[in-house]
């Protein structure tokens, strides 16, 4: 399986849910990631601000930050490798850099069982 790994600027929060506006981008990428995650695949989502240890972990991003600056930020990498810089992936990429059918990306819903099995479905 392939390992995904997003880098992301300073932000107070992943979701682009809090501040005076939503941003859709923020919310697609966690609605993927969580989708994602149900389906057991794990995509590593790193903030600048809440992580900073693994910027400078990472040789590669801690190179690309030093020699091109944080305007580079969000940096996708996968398995390693840098795969896209400046933002985030599109649905596509997310797909073709995984190799994951289109609807990984969608919710998956659960339908419950047909009561618990005790008499009349009623315990």
């Amino acid at each position: 399986m392939k390992k995904m790994i997003i880098f992301e600027p300073a932000m107070c929060c992943s979701t682009g849910v809090c501040g005076p506006s939503v941003d859709t981008d923020l919310l697609r990428i966690s609605t993927n990631i969580n989708n994602l995650k149900n389906r057991g695949i794990l995509v590593e989502r790193y903030n600048l601000s809440s992580n900073p240890q693994m910027f400078v972990d990472n040789k590669e991003i801690n190179k690309i930050i030093n020699d091109e600056g944080i305007e580079l930020l969000p940096v996708t990498m996968v398995n390693g490798e840098v795969v896209k810089t400046k933002a985030y992936p599109t649905d596509e990429e997310f797909c073709s850099l995984l190799d994951i059918p289109s609807n990984f990306l969608k919710a998956t819903v659960k339908i419950p069982s047909k009561g618990c099995g005790c008499k009349d479905g009623c315990c």
